[in-house]
């Protein structure tokens, strides 16, 4: 690789970094800027073509890994059948409807070719959505769904898209196999996900090394994703459960783990999530050269056609897929006795946003399919357009609705002060049999200091429930404790620093000491 081309490979991450920082200190959606600074820089780097492997092997594990980690498996499992019939019969409802939509289009085109499109651009990636959804204060049901969807659809696509192009290249595919291929892949995605998720688990615990377990499981996703490729199933799905499982047995971890965990992966989605939406937006140039000599009023017909159905198909299939079963099924009705708010329903519709995963299906495409350059810039208009048109839109709909999640919130911290008092008084009660025991000759002090932190402990979480403020609005014990420790804390690092620059103090000792003061500071802000 020349010194050009390296300097080139550098300028659009570095590029998509300063604007994802600029996003992040004005609070506007990330996502969508970086797919405008990409569709702006295309014409100016046009040898940024997507590679389907790199989306694939590099991009999508670790993203699914870091996300299911995040996830609660409790949660999503509450909202199994929800997610089921988003993840699997949305993907395929979507698949056939812009299948028939192109192929009506385009009779010359093959119906197989139409399908595998509705495969590549069926999927929803739920990124864009979930980060306004959070920042904006959505109902976590809601957050969970769409995590939930974002986390399987794209297994049910892929293998959809697999069978389409293999029909469309004439290998004689029927129904029957087709099916057959589909539920292999998926069933043979868990069994191997739920294999090497529980050895991994095993491996993790017996390593007790926070750096070293941060490590091997940053390699996991990549390594799950091979080994169920290898035998043919869905990686995608192998991942996925290994991430529930693994973040489910976390609390297990050592704290070390937990705090190292949370860091590595927290850069990792920021830097791979930056990457991927500045890409999408760079597509334009290299698809618009394979279009070269095409008829562009037929394109744009097209492009708003499918566009159109992209959309229509998933608020055609969420509105009746949510209220029929509660129609039709007792038991639906007793598990689930609230019925969802309409304004949830609206909310999930119209959360259809695109993302990389389709760009890469498509660009995956052999070059001897039948319409490929068609295919790319139909896919391409796609992600696109939802990305702007409902990824621009969704905050200013859930603020129209007026969603929040104040309630959830109240609640979550009415639940966490009573849990904080029990295991406050547990650890009192504790304390208070090691000092009969006679334990190490505690002294008074100490064993007063220990008892004042869990008290304040509970506390805090007590007075979480008014904000921080009294009853009159002035500050509480908790609250006027960390403002006084805090400057405390900045006071003492002017000294270390003050005595390093002296050189009374060698670094690595100012190192140590201001990871034991960034961890006390940390602690206060759960304190």
């Amino acid at each position: 690789m020349s010194q050009a081309s390296a300097v080139q490979l550098l300028v659009v991450p570095i590029i998509a970094i300063a604007v994802a920082a600029v996003a992040r200190r004005r609070g506007w959606p990330s996502p969508l800027l970086l797919v405008l600074a990409g569709l702006v820089l295309s014409p100016f780097v046009p040898g940024y073509q997507l590679d389907p492997e790199l989306v694939l092997l590099v991009f999508l594990p670790p993203l699914l890994y870091s996300a299911a980690i995040d996830s609660s498996y409790m949660r999503l499992k509450a909202v199994r059948r929800p997610v089921a019939l988003l993840s699997i019969g949305l993907v395929l409802f979507t698949t056939l409807v812009i299948g028939w939509v192109v192929h009506l289009l385009l009779p010359s085109l093959p119906l197989a070719a139409a399908f595998a499109l509705g495969a590549i651009v069926a999927p929803p990636d739920a990124v864009a959505a979930v980060a306004v959804a959070r920042r904006l204060g959505l109902p976590r049901k809601v957050v969970t769904i769409l995590v939930g969807e974002s986390l399987f659809n794209d297994a049910t696509a892929l293998t959809a898209y697999r069978v389409a192009v293999a029909a469309a290249m004439g290998e004689g595919i029927s129904w029957l196999d087709a099916t057959g291929r589909f539920l292999y892949a998926a069933a043979g995605g868990v069994v191997v996900g739920l294999l090497l998720a529980w050895c991994l688990a095993r491996i993790l615990l017996m390593l007790r090394d926070a750096l070293v377990e941060n490590t091997v499981m940053l390699l996991i996703p990549f390594g799950v994703y091979l080994a169920a490729e290898a035998v043919h199933v869905s990686g995608v799905i192998a991942v996925v459960i290994v991430g529930l499982y693994v973040g489910h047995r976390m609390p297990r971890a050592g704290f070390g783990t937990r705090l190292l965990s949370g860091a590595v992966w927290r850069v990792a989605d920021f830097f791979l999530e930056t990457i991927v939406f500045a890409l999408i937006g760079l597509q334009l140039w290299p698809i618009m050269r394979e279009l070269r000599g095409a008829d562009p009023w037929a394109l744009a017909g097209m492009a708003v056609a499918v566009f159109a159905a992209a959309v229509l198909s998933r608020a055609v299939w969420v509105v009746p897929s949510i209220y029929l079963p509660r129609i039709l099924s007792r038991g639906v009705r007793r598990n689930e006795p609230r019925a969802p708010s309409w304004r949830n329903v609206v909310i999930v519709s119209w959360a259809g946003m695109r993302g990389v995963v389709s760009l890469a299906a498509a660009f995956a495409v052999p070059p001897d399919f039948p319409g490929r350059p068609t295919l790319l810039f139909l896919t391409f208009v796609v992600v696109i357009g939802t990305l702007l048109i409902q990824g621009l839109s969704f905050p200013a709909l859930i603020r129209r609705l007026r969603i929040s999640n104040r309630e959830e919130v109240f609640n979550d911290n009415l639940t966490e002060a009573a849990a904080q008092q029990a295991a406050a008084a547990a650890e009192l009660a504790r304390l208070d049999e090691l000092v009969a025991e006679g334990m190490d000759e505690v002294h008074r002090e100490v064993v007063e200091q220990l008892r004042a932190r869990a008290e304040r402990r509970a506390l805090t979480a007590w007075e979480r429930l008014g904000g921080g403020t009294g009853p009159r609005g002035e500050e509480t014990p908790s609250a006027v404790y960390r403002r006084l420790r805090r400057e405390m804390l900045a006071a003492g690092r002017e000294v270390f620093v003050r005595l390093r620059d002296e050189g009374r103090l060698d670094d690595e000792v100012l190192n140590r000491v201001m990871h034991e003061l960034d961890f006390e500071e940390a602690t206060l802000e759960r304190d």
